[in-house]
């Protein structure tokens, strides 16, 4: 599968960004889908995932209800909503599917991965 990621762009504190990622091939409610980002000089990290049919999602802690994670399988497409975006969010935001699993939250975890997609917030 082939994935692409978009949405990224320039956005001030407080902000909203919805971030796209566009799978090819037809078997995509068979992949567990989740967004990662990586921050310059910091380590790729795990933000949401959710489960092939969309029923069950997952967050990292840290994000307190900020984001969203919702998949359109018809399109073949996951989404990541983004509100109360803050500086430190700035990062390169990827998206990556996992087949065969049921839960993913590490990058090793992940068969695909996608271009990745900036988001810059400004204070």
């Amino acid at each position: 599968v082939q994935l692409q990621a978009s949405g990224g762009g320039l956005v001030q504190a407080g902000g909203s960004l919805r971030l796209s990622c566009a799978a090819s091939g037809r078997t995509f409610n068979r992949y567990f889908m989740g967004w990662f980002r990586q921050a310059p000089g910091k380590e790729r990290e795990f933000l949401a995932g959710t489960t092939g049919s969309g029923g069950s999602t997952y967050y990292a802690g840290s994000l307190k209800g900020r984001f969203t994670i919702s998949r359109d399988n018809a399109k073949n497409t996951v989404y990541l909503q983004m509100n109360s975006l803050k500086p430190e969010d700035t990062a390169v935001y990827y998206c990556a599917a996992a087949l065969g699993v049921v839960y993913a939250t590490t990058a090793v975890e992940y068969d695909y991965w996608g271009q990745g997609t900036l988001v810059t917030v400004s204070s």
